[in-house]
């Protein structure tokens, strides 16, 4: 009776096993049954929006000569950027910085000695902000003009930006998500499967770079700006179920 009692356990004690070790199995199986991919939407842009800067600025001992001297300047820029077609409500001036200047003084061994005032340094920036792009960008290369009129203006590099970026993203987004779709669906029926429900998804950052460049994606996102002619680009990770 012990012995019928014994194996009767052992028997019920090989189907337990049996049973667990089918069903975790199974579920490892069912686990496997994914399918992650990742997908690509890109665009090539040209900038709508530009942003030029510029300063200018006096030196002298008299500061309310050099103050005069610095608006009769900015009279003038303003007079030569309206005579390139540029409106009044483009063009803006920030307020004067103020500086004093000292020459300094160093013995043989070039120990500073002393300090003495040698006069103020007055300085203005210039900043234009515009949809005309080409117009800005071309009066930024010419001027230099205006140093017939004995204006020292120092120009910096464009900026440029696009004002429809939120839709750009969404064009990129639906073309992400359908070329990460279009990739599931053939690895799914080359591996003999279809493709069931999406799962998960996640969207990585915009990369906003110069067009046909070689410019480095950065993790949190880049954004350039100074090239009028951009590609943007992100990706889209997607989770299928098989069936």
């Amino acid at each position: 009776m012990k012995k019928i009692i014994k194996t009767a356990l052992l028997s019920i004690a090989l189907i337990i096993v049996a049973v667990v070790l089918g069903n975790a199995y199974k579920y490892k199986y069912k686990q496997q049954e994914k399918i992650y991919v990742t997908g690509l939407g890109q665009e090539d842009f040209t900038s709508d929006l530009i942003v030029w800067q510029a300063t200018f600025s006096k030196r002298g001992s008299d500061l309310k000569s050099i103050s005069n001297q610095l608006s009769e300047d900015r009279i003038k820029i303003k007079k030569y950027l309206q005579s390139k077609g540029i409106g009044d409500n483009d063009i803006v001036f920030t307020s004067v910085n103020i500086s004093k200047e000292y020459s300094n003084s160093y013995d043989s061994n070039g120990n500073f000695l002393y300090s003495v005032f040698s006069g103020y340094l007055l300085t203005q920036n210039l900043r234009i902000e515009s949809k005309d792009v080409d117009k800005i960008e071309k009066i930024s290369r010419e001027v230099t003009e205006l140093i017939n009129q004995n204006i020292e203006l120092t120009s910096f590099d464009p900026e440029y930006y696009y004002t429809k970026l939120d839709e750009l993203k969404l064009r990129m987004i639906e073309n992400a998500t359908k070329d990460a779709k279009d990739r599931a669906e053939i690895i799914a029926k080359n591996g003999g499967s279809k493709l069931g429900d999406l799962k998960n998804a996640s969207m990585g950052v915009i990369q906003i770079t110069a067009k046909n460049s070689s410019e480095d994606y950065s993790w949190g996102g880049s954004f350039n700006t100074s090239s009028k002619l951009k590609t943007a680009s992100i990706t889209i990770r997607l989770e299928y179920s098989l069936k």
